[in-house]
């Protein structure tokens, strides 16, 4: 009777543990970020994910620009990688060569809804960088516009620009809005955000067909010959060297140029600075004469989110990936001239503010439907003179200085960019 009993104790014991619901183990996903200045937005956005999703933590960490990519680099060659991080599309294909970024391409057609995503901003992290495939997510992006000073146009007269513009009313508008030494019509030197929106906007390229070399072709050539024509021959841009000591995205804000062409990140440094000063607004940069055969492009390039290839969590990654790039994300994460990549989020009124300037924020969504080029490469920095001011930048700077002509700048930078790039592409 005994015995009996104590069997059916341990029968009902192990029924009863049988009967409890087996919690699992609460995973952490590191993701890293590259901005603290959004840290507490992004911390929103992370506390809205874990209450969604018991279970996983997860681990954040927000870096100062400057420090990112030397420590996400230490990390990499550690094998060390965080999860989830940011992506630049400056470091995009040399991440994705080295096998670092997991492959996105099946999560993308599985989970993104085309029609409600810039999808045309894609292309910029795709690998291989013709015809590849995904390996980043964009969650936001950006374009070069036209800034101009509506007050400037008023004063003489002048219809704002249009996409009807033609480089013709570029050139004679400037002409008519020039006044040096105290203002000028226009403001521009070797930066690749004044330089790049005219050659696509001409339908031209500055690297060849399978983006190992730099190859300007005739439209390039045109549209910097037209560049060099406004500041030589019309002398409606100041001498870069005349402006040394003045920030470059200080120029137009101070009234020392009625048009300048930037990114829309700008938009929110110009609210800032001009604080209400005179009235202005942005349009695409016009469309040059060979567009017309050749097409008009324009200049987008994301922020993006990678994967490390080597996580442990796939699928949890790839979730949390999702929401982080979805109608979720708050728009304090998004600067006035940063587009998110989920399209409804950039078409509310909030994100558009129409009732401040520049008030036609839509101009940038417009070009981000459009089909887009980009000059990124590996060694970019190096041959397009970003971090050294030398390269490509800087010959087109003596240009604009009167110090050579055109045709010695593309031998020279043509020269220098291939010789950089010639140690990544054989």
């Amino acid at each position: 009777m005994k015995k009996s009993l104590l069997v059916l104790t341990i029968m009902v014991i192990c029924l009863m543990v049988a009967a409890v619901p087996v919690f699992a183990e609460s995973l952490s996903l590191r993701y890293f970020m590259w901005d603290p200045e959004f840290q507490d937005a992004e911390l929103e956005l992370i506390s809205l994910y874990e209450e969604e999703n018991p279970g996983i933590n997860i681990e954040f960490t927000a870096m100062n620009p400057g420090n990112y990519w030397p420590n996400l680099a230490s990390m990499a060659a550690a094998e060390q990688l965080p999860d989830v991080f940011n992506m630049s599309a400056g470091y995009f294909e040399e991440w994705a060569e080295e096998g670092r970024l997991l492959n996105l391409e099946d999560f993308v057609a599985e989970n993104i809804t085309e029609d409600e995503y810039f999808t045309e901003v894609f292309s910029a992290v795709k690998y291989p960088m013709v015809d590849g495939e995904l390996h980043a997510m964009p969650y936001a992006w950006v374009t070069p516009v036209l800034y101009y000073n509506k007050d400037m146009f008023d004063a003489a007269g002048i219809d704002y620009p249009d996409d009807d513009w033609t480089w013709d009313d570029f050139k004679e508008a400037a002409i008519a809005l020039n006044n040096p030494p105290e203002s000028y019509g226009f403001w521009w030197y070797g930066r690749y955000a004044h330089v790049e929106p005219w050659i696509y906007a001409n339908g031209g390229r500055v690297l060849n067909d399978d983006r190992t070399r730099v190859e300007i072709d005739s439209a390039a050539t045109e549209a910097l010959q037209f560049l060099s024509e406004l500041a030589n021959d019309y002398e409606v841009s100041p001498e870069p060297a005349m402006m040394e000591g003045i920030r470059q995205q200080d120029v137009f804000p101070l009234q020392q140029a009625a048009m300048w062409v930037d990114g829309s990140w700008m938009v929110e440094e110009m609210r800032s600075i001009i604080d209400g000063e005179f009235d202005w607004g942005i349009a695409k940069v016009p469309a040059g004469p060979s567009s017309e055969e050749k097409g008009y492009y324009s200049y987008v390039w994301p922020d993006s989110i990678a994967i490390s290839a080597d996580t442990e969590y796939v699928q949890e990654s790839m979730d949390f990936l999702k929401f982080l790039v979805s109608e979720d994300r708050p728009l304090e994460s998004y600067m006035a001239g940063k587009v998110p990549i989920y399209q409804p989020l950039a078409e509310t009124d909030e994100w558009l503010q129409p009732d401040r300037s520049p008030g036609n924020l839509e101009i940038i969504l417009e070009l981000g439907e459009m089909e887009t080029k980009n000059t990124f490469t590996q060694g970019w920095g190096e041959w397009r003179g970003y971090v050294e001011g030398a390269g490509m930048e800087g010959e087109l700077n003596r240009v604009a200085n009167g110090d050579q002509t055109l045709e010695e700048a593309i031998e020279r930078f043509t020269k220098h960019s291939n010789e950089v790039l010639s140690r990544y592409y054989d």
